[in-house]
């Protein structure tokens, strides 16, 4: 497990088994997802801690998740096995926490699992 934005949050998981493009994916101001060929198409990002393989796609999918941040649509956490610089970029500038998981970890985290993370911690990723 790897920390790349620091934070304390405790949520409801949304996995996706597809990699998100913030700006194709993602409307900016309701937080839901609109590409009708993803897996998570009109589920919403907010207050949610969003598990997903990674991000793909335009460096402008930083301001994507910055939007929904400032539109109070984004999500409590993004969790992930791999950060693209867009993702990284995006969480960092809008404060949302980011961790990098392993394949094993990611397998063991379903949708409607209530989890905490808290980076500061020596163990972050708590089920409950």
């Amino acid at each position: 497990m790897k920390v790349l934005v620091s934070g304390k949050v405790q949520g409801i998981v949304l996995k996706s088994k597809d990699s998100i493009n913030f700006l194709g994916t993602v409307d900016k101001k309701t937080g839901i997802i609109s590409d009708k060929n993803h897996d998570l198409f009109e589920k919403s990002l907010k207050d949610i801690i969003l598990v997903f393989p990674s991000g793909v796609g335009s460096s402008v999918g930083a301001y994507t998740i910055y939007s929904i941040k400032s539109n109070n649509t984004a999500p409590l956490a993004m969790i992930c096995q791999k950060a693209d610089l867009t993702v990284a970029t995006g969480c960092a500038l809008a404060n949302i926490p980011l961790i990098i998981i392993s394949d094993e970890e990611f397998s063991s985290i379903e949708s409607g699992m209530n989890i905490s993370l808290d980076t500061d911690s020596t163990n972050p990723l708590h089920y409950q």
